[in-house]
């Protein structure tokens, strides 16, 4: 004849085994596409291998650098963000402690009173005269109180792994939210740097115009003076005079622009208006980075975007790992010992000491649907995960490729169009002379100065796009360390 608790513990396993039956299987953890070993950029002097620098390396303007600590004290969306990720914390903290037995201390007072005709007020009435118990063990049949001051315990025991999976989900969504605080750090470094260095653009681009009407202006005065003596005619003049007020207009309207910009980058820090304080250089290209082995697969894991969808993944998978688990039996464990008494006088003496134990173990059977469909629902989370995460590592690498192809070519470029400023440089000097000696008429003095007014702007439009293109390069490379 077996023995109780192996009767017990037989039981115990048919019921697991019964219930282990036809429990789904989870999704298998799918891989994305491998990535190049590489990004071709056509350069032939590697040194060394690429390393994360910090942004003061990467901006290295001071004002700047001032601009970017106001933006992220002041933000709100980036303190929301920071919420978010003591909330995730907070989370993480509560599903460590689910692994733990609760634990409650505390005090009950009841009273009753049992009709004549009830089991209990018999049970009590009978008891009162049996001759086995003292004076102090008689019970009150009226008023019947129940005095219990003690503890109590509660415990589920993780035998299949849904709560070590429900904790390992909260600590890789935990990870997730901070990688996106990081990435909304990166997008509000990324939007002030652009704003900035507009603002700086536009500085130039004043400049370039008030530089070129003073150059406007001595020309105009030869005209002025060859019209006195009969050389040219009034036409001229007039002509000189609409080009004068077209540039006029144009230095007024960058004006506008910069105080629409210097408003933008007011909101951004938090403050009502007010100059912006900043440099005068566009951030040049860094061939520090350029001229870097870049290890693909590291870069592009570093990004807050894709490490974020990563944990967000992992976190996928040990959600449907949890809800498979409510599939099985759930074991619990429970206890409560303290001190009981039905009368306050003998509540404290030893006697009064009282305690139970109690397993155990229930099997879903009706609510088996509603934990077959949650169990799907987790499974196709991690299909959704997977293809957010894939989509995130394809994105990172062809921005990644893109920006360090772009950024060769405006280097390029911007080469060229130097050269072609400082040509139409000289010819603006020839073209005076040659009017003033008679082989050249005004309106090729007039096309002088608006090919080099247009060559320095597009100088200057080039250099602001090789300065946008460096800030996309550092969040391509996924910010600073």
């Amino acid at each position: 004849m077996k023995k109780p608790k192996f009767k017990f513990i037989y039981s115990i396993s048919v019921v697991a085994l019964l219930s282990s039956c036809n429990v789904p299987k989870v999704m298998h953890v799918q891989q994305i596409k491998k990535l190049p070993e590489e990004i071709q950029v056509n350069s032939k002097d590697l040194k060394g291998k690429y390393s994360r620098i910090t942004l003061e390396q990467w901006f290295k303007d001071p004002d700047l650098n001032s601009l970017f600590n106001k933006v992220t004290q002041a933000n709100p969306d980036f303190q929301i963000a920071r919420e978010r990720v003591d909330m995730a914390n907070s989370l993480l903290r509560r599903s460590k402690t689910a692994l733990l037995p609760t634990l409650e201390l505390g005090a009950l007072i009841s009273a009753d009173h049992y009709g004549k005709y009830t089991m209990e007020g018999v049970g009590n009435f009978d008891t009162n005269l049996s001759s086995n118990i003292g004076e102090d063990q008689r019970i009150s049949t009226d008023i019947t109180p129940n005095y219990w001051i003690g503890g109590r315990s509660t415990w589920e025991i993780d035998a299949w792994g849904k709560l070590k999976n429900k904790k390992l989900s909260a600590q890789k969504k935990f990870l997730a939210s901070g990688e996106g605080l990081r990435l909304l750090q990166i997008d509000l470094i990324t939007d002030t740097a652009n704003l900035y260095y507009q603002l700086i653009a536009l500085d130039k681009r004043l400049k370039i115009y008030q530089e070129n009407f003073k150059l406007q202006q001595r020309a105009f005065e030869i005209i002025k003076a060859q019209r006195e003596v009969g050389k040219v005619t009034e036409l001229a003049v007039q002509q000189f005079k609409a080009q004068n007020n077209n540039w006029l207009a144009e230095i007024e309207h960058i004006k506008v622009e910069i105080i629409t910009v210097q408003q933008a980058l007011a909101t951004l820090t938090g403050e009502y208006g007010g100059e912006i304080k900043r440099g005068t250089d566009l951030l040049p290209t860094n061939f520090e980075i350029l001229n870097k082995e870049i290890d693909v697969t590291q870069v592009i894991h570093s990004r807050p975007d894709v490490a974020s969808n990563y944990f967000t993944l992992e976190a996928s998978h040990a959600d449907a790992r949890a809800a498979r688990a409510a599939f099985y039996p759930k074991i619990d464990l429970s206890a409560t010992f303290g001190l009981n008494s039905f009368s306050a006088e003998t509540l404290f003496k030893p006697a009064s000491l009282a305690g139970q134990l109690l397993g155990g173990l229930m099997v879903p059977v009706l609510n088996r649907g509603k934990i077959k469909y949650e169990f799907n629902i987790a499974n196709s989370q991690q299909e959704i995960a997977f293809l957010n995460y894939q989509k995130s590592v394809t994105s990172a690498f062809n921005e990644l490729q893109s920006v360090l192809k772009q950024t060769k070519i405006y280097h390029k470029v911007l080469e060229l169009k130097t050269e072609e400023v400082q040509f139409l440089d000289r010819g603006i000097e020839v073209s005076n002379d040659l009017y003033i000696t008679g082989y050249a008429n005004y309106l090729e003095l007039i096309n002088s100065q608006r090919s080099k007014l247009q060559a320095e702007l597009d100088l200057l439009q080039f250099r602001h796009q090789n300065t946008q293109n460096n800030i996309l390069l550092f969040k391509a490379l996924g910010g600073s360390a």
